[in-house]
């Protein structure tokens, strides 16, 4: 019996998120940004320059460079994907979407990495709810699903994964091969080949995608996680840990060794400046970039604070907090912290599904108050920006526009404004569902956060992809 933990969940609480549903706002989320638009300035159109000067011929593959200027951080095998999927592409397909096929595959590996990874978590028996008197509490693999349900949807409403996760760029193979590495090490326990194959391919991903630093870091830190002596049980438990960490530890020297013998250590640390602006902008990155479920993780760590202060933490804990200790303070101590803060949002996720089984109705309710005033404003606005730009009224908004992107005339797209006006009825539909009356599920807190972050997305790069190309594109210079 689990007597620390404070999630009370019966069975009839984490039903089973249809699968056609998740499925279809995942694939949503994943296409838009990707397909449509052009190159944008500046990390996507670097990153696909590269990429035509390796087809071309005019760059080593070891050693790219655009215009004669190195690659810098040195990620070789984004670019290598990107370029291997334009020269597989047909002469038909566009260079620019044939080299995002396979960012699409990276960010959608991504998304499942992190579902599976929670529900891992999940499954470990000090993550469990309280047993009741009497049974019927929640199922530890209908518990572990349902949470792992409620992690991807905290994901996919991150507001700061939607544009660094559909550029071509390193950060985006960095997240998909972070979320890889997470996922290996939570599942460690109960797929011992097929998780030990994931870290592998995950740290060994980082290295070659310009973060050998990190990789290195997520390694020592999963080999120290698989000694934990909270979870011996047996003598046979102890042999296990010291193979895993041993395996663990192999894979982390590889990393390195392949590191150094392409040359791919660069020394980028940089001290922030001791002043309060520097912080303060920190901060500020740090709120919005991983609202809405930093509150949420927050509130896990109180809640769940038995398990925090026993001496180590849970294993359930222990590997999410490391990932984010590790990417916090590549944050402070790098010069990209978005990109930085962009690989810890799985964790954060992690972090923030174990909040669900903990939530009251007061806080439910507020989340999706909160939610539905936010997004459905947010989506008000670029309907009337757009409304704004075809006919002129209001008219203080196509001239804030004219005033920003100089020269640029609006255009109509059928297609667009169809797929808006469906992506806003089916935003009109999920808040009906969520304010009638339907069983529980611990799940139905992020519904709302990641349908709205899902629509917003969708209505800018529809609505607002005309816009942004203009601005956002070398497309007029040209």
């Amino acid at each position: 019996m689990n007597t620390t933990s404070p999630a009370i969940v019966a069975q009839s609480a984490v039903r089973r998120l249809p699968r056609a549903a998740l499925l279809l706002l995942c694939a949503a989320y994943v296409l838009a940004g990707f397909v449509g638009r052009d190159p944008l300035k500046s990390a996507d159109v670097t990153a696909f320059g590269y990429m035509l000067e390796l087809v071309a011929g005019t760059s080593a593959w070891w050693t790219p460079t655009l215009m004669g200027l190195p690659l810098e951080p040195v990620a070789l095998l984004p670019h290598w994907l990107g370029a291997w999927a334009i020269q597989l592409a047909p002469a038909w397909v566009d260079s620019s979407f044939a080299a995002r096929i396979p960012f699409i595959a990276l960010l959608w590996v991504a998304l499942a990495a992190t579902w599976y990874g929670v529900y891992y978590l999940a499954r470990s028996p000090r993550a469990q709810p309280v047993a009741f008197a009497f049974g019927g509490e929640a199922r530890p693999t209908d518990y572990a699903r349902a949470l792992a349900d409620g992690g991807l949807l905290a994901l996919i409403a991150c507001l700061g994964l939607a544009q660094l996760s559909h550029e071509i760029s390193p950060a985006l193979a960095q997240l998909s091969f972070t979320a890889i590495t997470f996922f290996g090490l939570a599942a460690l326990p109960y797929r011992g080949r097929q998780a030990m194959a994931a870290v592998a391919i995950g740290l060994l991903g980082l290295t070659l995608s310009g973060a050998p630093a990190v990789a290195g870091m997520l390694g020592l830190g999963g080999m120290a996680s698989c000694l934990r002596k909270q979870d011996i049980e047996t003598p046979a438990d102890a042999q296990q840990q010291r193979r895993r960490a041993i395996g663990v530890a192999a894979i982390t020297l590889v990393a390195g060794a392949l590191a150094f013998a392409l040359d791919l250590w660069r020394w980028r640390v940089a001290l922030p400046p001791a002043q309060w602006t520097t912080w303060r902008s920190l901060g500020r990155l740090l709120l919005w970039f991983t609202w809405p479920i930093w509150p949420m993780a927050l509130w896990t760590l109180w809640r769940w604070r038995s398990q925090l202060t026993s001496g180590r933490p849970e294993r359930h804990f222990a590997i999410p907090l490391l990932f984010l200790a590790v990417m916090l303070a590549s944050a402070i101590f790098s010069p990209a912290s978005d990109r930085s803060l962009l690989l810890a949002l799985p964790a954060l996720a992690a972090l923030a599904a174990f909040a669900l089984p903990t939530f009251g109705r007061s806080v439910g309710a507020l989340i999706d108050w909160f939610t539905l005033l936010f997004f459905t404003g947010a989506a008000i606005t670029i309907w009337v920006i757009w409304i704004s730009l075809q006919t002129g009224v209001p008219a203080k908004p196509a001239a804030n526009v004219a005033k920003l992107a100089q020269g640029f005339e609006p255009s109509f797209s059928l297609l667009a404004f169809v797929l808006a006006l469906a992506a806003t009825g089916i935003w009109a539909w999920l808040v009906r569902w969520r304010v009638g009356r339907h069983p529980a599920a611990i799940w139905k807190s992020l519904v709302l956060p990641a349908g709205g972050t899902a629509l917003c997305w969708m209505l800018l790069m529809t609505l607002g992809l005309p816009t942004l190309n203009y601005a956002r594109s070398y497309a007029p210079l040209v």
